[in-house]
């Protein structure tokens, strides 16, 4: 049997994602919160309510728990609506509870990597427009800047907007996210505004902190034509894959924000992008749909056989993963993997998706490309926004009524990961054997020992 090792690079971060709003619980004085009390909105009437009481000071025993798990970094987010829950009133204590958190994950060997807005705004900001407002960029650097003076000894790998490719279309497109507007006018407008706010906050946090590195999360999907031979479905892929992942991305680099029907020249934007951070989950089939206007005649479906999660959200597709890494480093920066992961509440899919997918990005590494650091999404199950609690993403299983945390076995599986920085046969064969051959196929007999180190 063959015996091999994939490892990473030195100093390689590993680590977990979460947000304020999915993890802290009583976040009253947001647009979500009162989204939540809509009827409706939210899949089997789930509200967050106490999420997994990070806020009432649990994040310490899952903090404990990813360090112990040999984990060295942590991504969070700042709450807005606490800091500012007023225009220009900041609210110190909350300020200071973040400050605690904070030194808390440093004080346990985890770097934090903050992320300044994760699709949550102040009410106040949302009753004054939000973001289709003009003064919506502005109002943002202002918190942006405060949060950043105050956060600058701390914190040195800043994202300053959550996947606002995906924000604007939930938001202002589709309408599952507040307000609930369904409008492709407001959906450009959106964009333009969350571009120029990235640059204001970009060249803010760099003035107060030079040697900070910033960017953003960027959501990839990845698209591929369900009939490569057809034209129809290779151009209709090819339209949908430039307007989602290609807009912020292109526009963060050159200055030149392209949408549909529309470019638009925003000179600020160029190079504000001092890493890419990428969240991948899945990647569809697209095909042309003479019927479906409304999606530029085209319809998104994951292939006949596909490895799906449970409630069918996700498809397994690691060669996606490759293709977006491939896409990502013709930008020429460093890489962090800012999201990855699968709703699996039964842990039997999550082990085989986690491992193929860490094989592809261990081939980009390989390659000595520049990725920098994985964080998995997410630590311990969470209010995952429209679909409430019917999904489960975290390595921890959470009752949400009584706060009790279970370990699932995907847990062990990545502490093995992080400890070892890599992945080994043995690890692969113990919580996903499934995969084994695919991932280290042998290329004879006898006992080969093979070490893959970079």
């Amino acid at each position: 049997m063959i015996h091999a090792a994939h490892h990473f690079p030195r100093r390689f971060l590993w680590g977990t994602a979460t947000s304020s709003h999915q993890v802290e619980g009583q976040n009253t004085g947001n647009d979500w919160w009162a989204w939540e009390q809509e009827p409706g909105r939210i899949l089997e009437g789930g509200r967050s309510g106490d999420a997994c009481g990070w806020w009432a000071g649990r994040w310490a025993e899952d903090l404990d728990r990813a360090a112990e798990d040999g984990q060295n970094a942590h991504r969070l987010s700042i709450e807005w609506s606490r800091i500012e829950p007023k225009p220009g009133v900041w609210d110190r204590d909350a300020l200071d509870h973040y400050v605690t958190i904070i030194r808390g994950a440093l004080d346990r060997g985890l770097m934090p990597m903050v992320t300044l807005h994760h699709f949550t705004n102040p009410a106040w900001f949302a009753e004054s427009g939000g973001w289709l407002s003009e003064s919506s960029p502005g109002q943002f650097d202002r918190y942006v800047r405060f949060v950043a003076d105050s956060l600058k000894e701390f914190v040195g790998l800043w994202v300053t907007i959550n996947e606002p490719n995906v924000y604007a279309y939930n938001a202002y497109s589709s309408g599952d996210f507040p307000p609930g507007i369904e409008d492709l006018n407001s959906t450009r407008q959106v964009l333009v505004n969350l571009v120029k706010a990235h640059a204001a906050a970009y060249r803010s946090i760099h003035q107060i902190q030079p040697s900070a590195m910033v960017g953003l999360a960027h959501h990839f999907r990845g698209m591929r034509p369900a009939h490569s031979a057809n034209p129809l479905d290779r151009a209709v892929a090819g339209i949908r894959a430039r307007m989602f992942n290609e807009g912020v991305p292109r526009a963060l680099q050159d200055g030149v924000l392209r949408l549909p029907l529309k470019r638009v020249r925003l000179p600020d934007a160029a190079g504000t992008q001092d890493f890419f951070g990428l969240n991948y989950y899945t990647e569809e089939s697209v095909s042309f749909e003479p019927s479906n206007a409304g999606e530029l005649f085209s319809r998104g479906a994951f292939p006949a056989g596909a490895d799906l999660s449970p409630t069918g959200f996700i498809a397994n597709e690691p060669e996606g993963f490759w293709r977006a890494l491939v896409w990502v480093h013709s930008f020429r920066l460093p890489i962090f993997i800012t999201e990855n992961g699968v709703e699996d509440a039964f842990d039997g899919l999550r082990p085989r998706y986690l491992v193929r997918h860490l094989r592809q990005l261990w081939r980009a590494a390989n390659f000595n490309w520049q990725v920098k650091g994985y964080f998995h999404w997410t630590l311990v199950d969470n209010f995952e926004w429209e679909r409430g609690w019917t999904q489960r993403f975290g390595l921890w299983d959470l009752d949400p009524d009584t706060q009790t945390r279970t370990r699932r076995a995907s847990a062990d599986l990545y502490a093995e990961i992080c400890r070892e920085n890599g992945l080994t046969t043995e690890i692969v064969g113990r919580y996903a054997p499934e995969t084994l051959a695919g991932m280290f196929p042998s290329e004879g007999p006898g006992n080969l020992q093979v070490e893959m180190d970079i």
